[in-house]
């Protein structure tokens, strides 16, 4: 019964709803605007527009601007509170916490007492000398000879490489406006030795030297190549600079992209450092290698004063090409010509490169100074023999920078562009002979190859042989304290301080 009486009542709500919804549906309470201009029903829809706007501007906030809160009343002890808690100089009376800054009552010092001593770190810059960056440290013309004098009896001051860091320690002024004295100093010297100054009982500066351990085992890196070496090299930790080395030896001798496979291993070798403090340093590349199946197939090995790299058999670095004698064109080149200043045609014997006035002339290859000097219309001239029965010849020189029987390498300096004999301006003169014929200098190809013999062949190999047992990666491991360093290290009882003290007394 009760759910039949609240079914009826819901149908009767649902008829009451659609009926409503019928009649409103037929009420144009928004008429739009854009549409029958000047119709009843469009007066009709404008005063809706109208009534709603004057509602909606009958509730309008106001623009009369809106009172602020009102500012916190601050008295005495609220500015003394808000001082406590301020942020400012000492110099302008800074607080921290209730302590208040100074009165009238506060009578200054004449002078503020100075710090008893003062700890520094100074560090030498380049092109700065040991004795100028000690002066701007503040160390005065007495304790900066005297500290001058012992470092240089333990290194010479101009081998001090430059970033070197100087611990320093100033003590008391002796009175007002005297520096501060030295009480101590202490710096790395040298990778392997430290220096400490240090003031005595006496009043007296001295040095200490601290030897430090250094082993040199070299360090030894190999890996596969890949599919880029130099990726390959760096990624199994050899230093960018070894890297660069290395593909540069490596390049004079065999093709880079064609004659080193993915599959083959590299091997290099280069000088290395470990001293007992923890510091460690690489230097030059002494070893490159290509591995393929297993064996060598590449081996080089720096050897010599000069730093070139060898073959294991004794082959020095190939060199390929001349240099040109001086950068700049070619303004004339081999073959018959008409001479500017004789006015007739003859055979020009070299070529001719224009350069300006005191720009460097190289030699070509390496050779022998045949002769140095006033050459008629060739001016001042040099002339040098080269293997294979080469000479060469550098004419109109303004200065000669080589004297006969002087050996000269590749690339070295041996004059400078002038315009002295038959010659108009400023320009190198190049001449080549071949067996005393003169010969088109362009169409030369020019190749040189140091060779090792004898007793240097011998010594050569047993090194290279030496270096080849460095295993890969041991230079990396650190350094095992000595037994010196292992007991320095330990504690010390005050027993056995106290039976040293003994000892010495």
């Amino acid at each position: 019964m009760v759910l039949r009486r609240v079914r009826g009542l819901a149908e009767r709500w649902d008829a009451l709803r659609w009926r409503a919804e019928e009649r409103l549906a037929g009420v144009d309470l928004a008429p739009d605007l854009a549409e029958g201009i000047g119709s009843r029903r469009w007066f009709r829809g404008l005063g809706t527009f109208l009534g709603l706007a004057t509602f909606s501007l009958a509730f309008w906030p106001g623009f009369a601007p809106l009172e602020a809160a009102p500012a916190t009343r601050v008295d005495d002890a609220v500015r003394d509170e808000f001082r406590s808690q301020m942020i400012m100089p000492l110099a302008l009376g800074a607080d921290s916490g209730r302590q208040m800054a100074a009165t009238a009552r506060v009578v200054p010092l004449k002078a503020a007492p100075e710090r008893p001593s003062i700890e520094l770190v100074a560090t030498l810059a380049g092109g700065d000398s040991f004795a100028r960056m000690l002066q701007r440290a503040g160390i005065g013309g007495a304790d900066l000879a005297r500290v001058s004098s012992l470092v240089s009896q333990a290194i010479p001051l101009d081998e001090i490489e430059p970033g070197t860091k100087i611990d320093i320690t100033l003590g008391r002024r002796p009175e007002p406006g005297a520096p501060r004295p030295l009480d101590a100093l202490e710096f790395r010297a040298r990778f392997d030795l430290a220096l400490a100054i240090e003031r005595g009982d006496d009043g007296g500066l001295a040095l200490e030297r601290k030897p430090i351990r250094v082993d040199n085992t070299p360090l030894r890196i190999r890996g596969l190549a890949g599919d880029s070496l130099y990726r390959s090299m760096r990624a199994a930790g050899a230093p960018a600079s070894a890297v660069q080395q290395y593909l540069k030896a490596l390049g004079e001798q065999v093709d880079l992209d064609e004659g080193v496979r993915p599959t083959d291993t590299f091997d290099m070798i280069l000088s290395y450092k470990r001293a007992a403090t923890g510091e460690r340093q690489a230097g030059q590349l002494l070893y490159v290698g290509i591995d393929r199946g297993g064996k060598p197939k590449t081996q080089l090995m720096r050897w010599g004063s000069e730093g070139r790299f060898y073959e294991a058999s004794g082959a020095g670095e190939q060199r390929t090409g001349l240099l040109a004698p001086v950068s700049g064109r070619v303004t004339s080149g081999f073959g018959m010509r008409r001479h500017p200043i004789l006015g007739y045609t003859r055979r020009h014997a070299g070529m001719d490169f224009k350069a300006s006035y005191g720009q460097p002339i190289v030699a070509v290859t390496d050779g022998r100074v045949l002769s140095a000097g006033r050459a008629g219309g060739c001016g001042n001239a040099v002339k040098l023999a080269h293997a294979g029965g080469i000479q060469t010849r550098y004419c109109h020189m303004s200065r000669m920078a080589v004297s006969a029987g002087q050996s000269v390498r590749r690339g070295q300096v041996i004059g400078y562009v002038g315009s002295t004999g038959l010659s108009t301006g400023a320009h190198l003169h190049y001449e080549m002979y071949r067996g005393g014929v003169a010969v088109n200098p362009a169409s030369v190809a020019f190749v040189t190859r140091a060779l090792l013999s004898g007793e240097n062949l011998r010594r050569f190999r047993e090194v290279l042989a030496q270096l080849k047992t460095v295993e890969a990666g041991a230079a990396l491991a650190d350094l095992a304290p000595s037994a010196a360093e292992a007991t320095a290290d330990e504690p010390q009882r005050e027993i056995d301080r106290v039976e040293a003290a003994k000892a010495v007394l």
